[in-house]
């Protein structure tokens, strides 16, 4: 008994010890540049947000707004306030839907642990939250287009926690905060990884997300919604999905509902949205994710 537990535990310390060796660099990689961006370009993102609020943009206006949303290391509790803020200075409906869209689903931090998927896995998950974030602006724009989308009566400009003067301390303790937030989810992550590897045969993995079939594609879309903790923790568990078999669009549906559905992200969306629109919101996470996991199938 005691010999067998013994060498349950001498595997799962080899996968952990594995996974961690392959992940932990770009972890470590995304804090330092996500605090970087946070200390001294969030400011500068956003102020840049801003500027182009009276210029007559039209459409175009959304694509710049998502790619601003991807740039933003700011949480979701963190970018509702800053909306709010775009939306008092004049910033339309659908520019702020796309800048919140792709800002829930993608930042800096997480470009860099998804780096650690490969470069197909990175790319994908780039150009799909990307997407998202405008056709979440172009709904808007078509369906709303006369009438308020969001209500931000309550909120304010958000605290800075970034406002030591010495900047080597200011990066450090935005670092700390970072860490603390994440490393949890990190080891947590690195765990499961280990007991799927271990105890889940491959096959299974295959015959639920693998292939181009449109099924595995919805799994993939619907696990994302309870299993997802935060970006670095799923990243093992993905790596671990795509080496036993899951397909590159299953990945991108969970990719996007994941962080899409988080319950700390649903919470802030529903104060601003009321639950007819929060219902709508919903409905097109799962229809965009499940979309595109089909596309990114027949595709990759």
């Amino acid at each position: 008994m005691f010999e067998a537990l013994h060498r349950e535990a001498v595997y799962l310390w080899y996968y952990f010890s594995v996974q961690f060796e392959q992940i932990f660099g770009y972890w470590v990689m995304g804090m330092v540049i996500g605090s970087a961006v946070s200390v001294f370009l969030k400011n500068r993102i956003h102020d840049l947000f801003r500027s182009i609020a009276s210029r007559k943009l039209g459409v175009f206006g959304t694509v710049i707004a998502s790619a601003l949303g991807i740039a933003s290391p700011l949480c979701m509790y963190g970018t509702i306030p800053i909306a709010a803020s775009f939306s008092k200075s004049g910033m339309s409906d659908d520019w702020l839907a796309a800048f919140m869209m792709s800002s829930i689903l993608l930042n800096p931090q997480l470009i860099i642990y998804s780096a650690a998927l490969g470069p197909t896995a990175l790319t994908v998950r780039i150009v799909t939250c990307f997407l998202c974030g405008i056709t979440a602006g172009l709904l808007i724009r078509s369906i709303y287009k006369n009438k308020p989308f969001f209500d931000f009566s309550g909120f304010s400009e958000p605290e800075d926690h970034d406002t030591d003067p010495n900047i080597l301390l200011r990066f450090l303790k935005n670092l700390g905060r970072n860490v603390k937030a994440t490393a949890l989810y990190f080891l947590i992550g690195i765990m499961l990884s280990a007991l799927f590897q271990r105890y889940v045969p491959a096959e299974a993995m295959t015959a639920l997300f693998g292939g181009n079939e449109a099924f595995g594609v919805f799994m993939a879309a619907t696990i994302g919604v309870p299993l997802y903790m935060c970006g670095g923790g799923t990243i093992p568990l993905l790596q671990t999905w795509l080496y036993e078999g899951m397909s590159m669009g299953s990945a991108a549906s969970f990719m996007l509902t994941g962080p899409a559905t988080k319950i700390t992200n649903l919470g802030a969306l529903k104060i601003v949205l009321g639950i007819k629109r929060f219902c709508l919101y919903l409905l097109f996470v799962m229809v965009f994710s499940f979309v595109t996991g089909v596309i990114v199938n027949i595709i990759v």
